[in-house]
This record gives C-alpha cells, structure tokens and sequence, in this order.
C-alpha cells in the first residue's frame, strides 16, 4: 500500500529573511525593549514636532525675523527637551547596553544558546548588532527632527551652538555618543557578568565619559584669534562666537592676562595700561562655521571609540566562558 501526495503543505506565515533564524530570537528576546525604544523615538518626535509649530507661532506673532525678539522665547518645554536628550545616551547605555549579555550570563541563557547549533560568535554579533543598529536608528531620527528644529531658530533660543544641549543633541553627535556609550555599556556587562553591577558601572563611566567629552569638545578645532583697539566695541561679527580666551596686548605684541590692569580706581587703570603699553583687545574664539567640521570630527573619534569596544567584546566573550 502506498500513499501519494498530492497536495502541498500548508504554507507558514512566511517572515522576511532579515527576521529569521538567530535575528527573529534576539529581537524577541529584547521586543520589549526595542518597543519601548522605538515608542520613545514615535513620541519624542512628535513633542519636537509641536513645540517647534508652537515656536514659530510665537515669532510670527512677534514679526521675527524682520523684527528683533528677545532671548529666549521659550521656556520650561525647551530645557525638558533638551536635558532628555542629553540623557538619552546615558540611558540607552544603563538600561540597553549593559544587560544585553550580562543578563543572559546571569540566567545562564548564554550557555543554552552557545551548546546549541549557532556558534558563540554568531550569536554575539546578532546581539551586538541589533542592539547597536536600533540605538543608531533611534538616535539618529530624533537628533535630525531637533536639528530640523533648532538650526533655523538658533538665534532666538537661550543656549549657545557650543553648549551641549545644542553641540551634542544636533547633527551626528547624538548617535555617535549613543553608540559609543552603549558599546561600553555592553563591554562593562561582558566583563562583570551581572546585570545590577553592569548597570551601576556603566551609570558612572557615562558621567565621567560625557564629561570628559564636555572638556574635549573645545579641542576638535583651532581656535581663531582677532585684535581689536581696546576702547573698541566687540566686532559685530564676533556676537555668534565662543569665547575661548581673551587678552590684551602692547603695541609690540607682549600679552597680558584680560584683568591685568583691573585697578581700583579709574586713574590707577589708565596708568597701569599707560605703563604696560597696553593699546588692544585679543580675543581668541571659536566661530558657528566651524560647527559641522566640529560634529563630524567628534563623531568620528565616538565611532573608532565604539568600533573598538565591540571588537574587544567579541573577543573577549570569544575566547572565555559565558
């Protein structure tokens, strides 16, 4: 006796191949993660959203740009934007990077998955690089949505394009230090091998690590240097710069620190500067044109940095047990 086949299989639900195998396990490991990223991301744009049609509600009601308005124009709504933004990196690294393989180490989920028929390092890399890929994309849409926002109306908001709230949420900064930072969450998860203690490091290098990138930041470009006569006013083209040093000189050239002659009365300052020689103003200063040179340089020193802590990563969990 024998039986024929004649019809097909019932077809499954067919997936996408980007989402089979090892790469449909790992985002179904971390779906509630990813969903709560990605909610973020849906939800934050849409604040940006608003209040920039709230912003320019406001100037067209005060005539701007043909009419000067005072700074700033906004308020509380700003600042919460911009400390949440700010915060975002530190956030994605604690609560994303640094349980990533730290908690399957801990449940012992690393060990189940590496004795069965993908390999330790395959597994790793899908780890890694869903992880990596979803904090770029998040990241990357929200700091294009602000910078759609802020560039045009940077003239009208309190803080200046050096200062973190607008240097490191703008352009590729905010990526770049998102991956950096979670890159060295998951390293730090790899090497403690427990899920609070990772979190508890990782909290603490992004404080040290973000302000150390605040001191940095001054040096990705040179600074540039104009004198001016000392009872001159600031040249006009100098109101959107940023102060990085400033002196005053004799006429031969010889600096002096910018209080050098700060005296108590009128009489002993102009003899002061009488006796130094001291006839103008130096002032050494970083210019908003020199910005997106700025951006791209840092990005590209947060990216070699993250590219390097992922290769150790996997070299590290490579070669040890999990």
């Amino acid at each position: 006796m024998s039986t024929t086949l004649t019809g097909t299989p019932t077809a499954r639900t067919a997936r996408p191949r980007l989402l089979r195998g090892l790469t449909w396990l790992v985002l179904r490991q971390h779906r509630a993660t990813v969903g709560c990223v990605l909610a973020l991301v849906v939800l934050g744009s849409l604040w940006i959203v608003y209040q920039r049609a709230q912003l320019n509600d406001l100037l067209d009601a005060a005539g701007w740009p043909g009419e000067s308005v005072p700074q700033p124009v906004v308020g509380g709504q700003y600042r919460n934007l911009t400390s949440l933004l700010g915060l975002l990196p530190g956030i994605l690294a604690v609560f994303f990077g640094a349980p990533l393989i730290a908690a399957d180490q801990e449940q012992g989920t690393a060990q189940l998955v590496t004795t069965q028929s993908v390999t330790r390092r395959r597994w790793l890399v899908a780890k890694l690089g869903w992880c990596l890929l979803v904090t770029l994309v998040a990241c990357s849409a929200l700091s294009a949505v602000f910078t759609w926002w802020w560039r045009p109306h940077r003239s009208v908001l309190p803080d200046l394009w050096m200062d973190a709230s607008a240097f490191d949420t703008t352009g590729p900064v905010l990526p770049a230090l998102a991956l950096f930072l979670t890159a060295a969450g998951i390293t730090i998860g790899v090497l403690l091998r427990r899920v609070l203690a990772s979190m508890v490091v990782t909290f603490f290098f992004c404080v040290a690590a973000q302000a150390a990138w605040g001191m940095f930041r001054l040096h990705l470009a040179t600074p540039r240097t104009v004198t001016y006569p000392l009872d001159a006013p600031l040249p006009a083209r100098l109101d959107d710069a940023y102060e990085v040093d400033r002196w005053v000189a004799s006429a031969d050239g010889r600096l002096f620190g910018w209080g050098s002659c700060a005296e108590q009365t009128e009489k002993a300052t102009n003899a002061c500067i009488e006796e130094k020689g001291i006839v103008d103003n130096v002032f050494q200063y970083l210019e908003h044109g020199q910005m997106a040179a700025m951006q791209w340089t840092g990005a590209g020193i947060l990216l070699a940095g993250a590219a390097a802590l992922t290769a150790f990563t996997l070299w590290w969990a490579s070669r040890r047990p999990l």
